[in-house]
């Protein structure tokens, strides 16, 4: 995942470092519109999160800062959405604890987040055609 499942809006990851997933927001049109993002883990918000607008290159730049308390063995799946519309942008999952890299528990936790992100998604294009 990295890229948003909406037609106008692209959330791109940059990089994770120092405990920090960066990230680039860029939208097809060009309006006066604000991103209003925010980031989820466990269906509680992690705070923080930062949305700086570059106006040169018509984009936002994300920061989201892991908290360390968020940080356990197994999968933790976070989820970036835009608040205005109630759709999922991207998700990143940090993974910890021994061999989990061979773990299906470690799938199943990926797997999840992606289902989550795509029932949002249909139940939205339900509604969408419905209103047609």
């Amino acid at each position: 995942m990295g890229d948003a499942m909406g037609q106008d809006m692209t959330l791109t990851k940059l990089r994770l470092i120092e405990g920090v997933w960066h990230g680039v927001l860029s939208r097809d049109r060009r309006d006066n519109w604000q991103p209003d993002l925010v980031v989820t883990h466990l269906d509680q918000t992690i705070e923080g999160v930062e949305v700086e607008e570059d106006r040169v290159e018509e984009c936002w730049y994300v920061r989201v800062p892991i908290p360390a308390d968020r940080l356990a063995d197994g999968v933790q799946t976070f989820l970036i959405r835009d608040r205005r519309e109630d759709e999922v942008l991207a998700s990143f999952a940090i993974v910890a604890g021994d061999a989990l890299a061979e773990d299906i528990r470690a799938e199943i936790g990926l797997l999840r987040a992606e289902l989550d992100m795509l029932k949002k998604a249909f139940r939205r294009h339900c509604v969408e055609t419905m209103d047609e």
